[in-house]
């Protein structure tokens, strides 16, 4: 082979050599997103996506270098489905990263499928408090909230307040068990007591028998676990029984978030509690919403929020790695360690990589959860079972 041949064949070699490890390193990184875009949380799962597309856009279309290549699933809020759902994700479309989803019974599932097989997961708003106690593991990470966060806070609340006696309603799955779990906590732990636990099966929005036993009863306040479209019907068949007048209605922020234009003139004045609020008036804030409104012509929420900061942590995790998300360890490291600049105010992960953060009471004012003042701060989650 003469000089000049084997020259051209070196040079070739060594351009398809580049060419392959370019085309390496820009690989994407599949991110399945399971979350409900049909039935009672439907509007949720699309705030969830909208707001880590805006994440993912404002750094240019990549997270820790890596482009995305997103694969979706409908859950439809349905634990039934939910373990075949995931698995198709994790061994059919072979993702990088679930993010995933609302329904706490169906993210219970996913954190059973994350677990086993070490797929990253980052829960974006299901509170279900095993995922980051009992079911704890280094490759899952929550952006939004346990069950026990708002409801302890309301709790705490409506104790300091001198309301003695209580009454609880939810739908009878895990999140509502859990968040009334955490309101008895804190409302006994300041001198309350719950009297009664009501709960209709989910997605039941037969409410009457119920409010009947309500207004017989008499309490001095009613904490009540609802969202979406049964948080709607819950708000106005209260109003409608005239109990708002008499007896209020409190609950953890998901009540009002994202329904207060259907609920209308029967949510004025209610008092939640949750980890975000209408004007907070900060300048992360403003911008974030400034920026959502303009790209979806909406305005956001706090599942909004939960899913931007979905995509804020991966970036971290990524970011430290170098876009190697095998790196476990060193991915989670990462997340446990910082600080994360959000919309809702500065939080942290803890060990069990639940958010600690600041819980707002709010009251509605027109179409707005607006900002009363901060309920707890820098609320952490017992993570109670949690071994890692």
């Amino acid at each position: 082979m003469s000089q000049r041949v084997a020259r051209t064949t070196l040079t070739a070699l060594a351009l398809a050599c580049i060419a392959t490890l370019g085309h390496a390193q820009q690989a994407k990184l599949k991110v399945g997103l399971m979350l409900p875009y049909s039935g009672t949380y439907a509007a949720l799962g699309v705030a969830i996506e909208n707001g880590f597309k805006l994440r993912l856009d404002e750094q240019g279309g990549k997270l820790g270098g890596r482009e995305i290549e997103f694969v979706k699933v409908d859950d439809e809020s349905d634990p039934a489905k939910a373990t075949d759902n995931v698995n198709k994700l994790i061994k059919r479309d072979n993702v990088d990263v679930i993010v995933g989803t609302v329904h706490s019974g169906v993210t219970i599932a996913m954190a059973k499928a994350a677990k086993e097989s070490g797929t990253v997961l980052i829960v974006p708003n299901g509170g279900a408090d095993a995922v980051t106690g009992p079911m704890c593991a280094q490759n899952i990470f929550r952006s939004s909230f346990s069950n026990w966060q708002p409801a302890y806070a309301m709790g705490e609340v409506a104790g300091k307040q001198g309301k003695k006696k209580a009454i609880t309603i939810t739908w009878k799955y895990a999140a509502g068990d859990e968040s009334v779990a955490g309101f008895k906590e804190g409302f006994e732990k300041a001198g309350g007591k719950v009297d009664k636990q009501l709960a209709v099966p989910f997605p039941n929005v037969e409410f009457q028998a119920l409010l009947t036993e309500i207004a017989a009863a008499k309490p001095d306040v009613v904490y009540a676990f609802f969202a979406g479209g049964g948080a709607v019907k819950f708000v106005k068949d209260y109003a409608a029984a005239g109990l708002n007048k008499t007896i209020p209605l409190v609950g953890p922020g998901f009540l009002t978030d994202g329904t207060l234009e259907a609920q209308g003139e029967s949510a004025q004045g209610m008092l939640t509690t949750l980890h975000y609020a209408d004007g907070l008036d900060t300048p992360r804030d403003t911008s974030f919403r400034t920026a959502y409104a303009k790209t979806f012509k909406l305005q956001p929420d706090v599942y909004a929020v939960q899913g931007y900061d979905a995509a804020q942590m991966l970036a971290i995790g990524l970011n430290a790695v170098k876009g190697d998300i095998s790196k476990k360890a060193e991915f989670a490291s990462a997340i446990e360690h910082a600080k994360i600049d959000s919309p809702r105010g500065q939080f942290t992960i803890s060990k069990a990589h639940n958010p600690v953060q600041d819980i707002y009471l709010r009251k509605v004012a027109g179409n707005e959860n607006k900002v009363v003042s901060v309920a707890v701060k820098n609320l952490a989650d017992p993570a109670r079972g949690c071994k890692l």
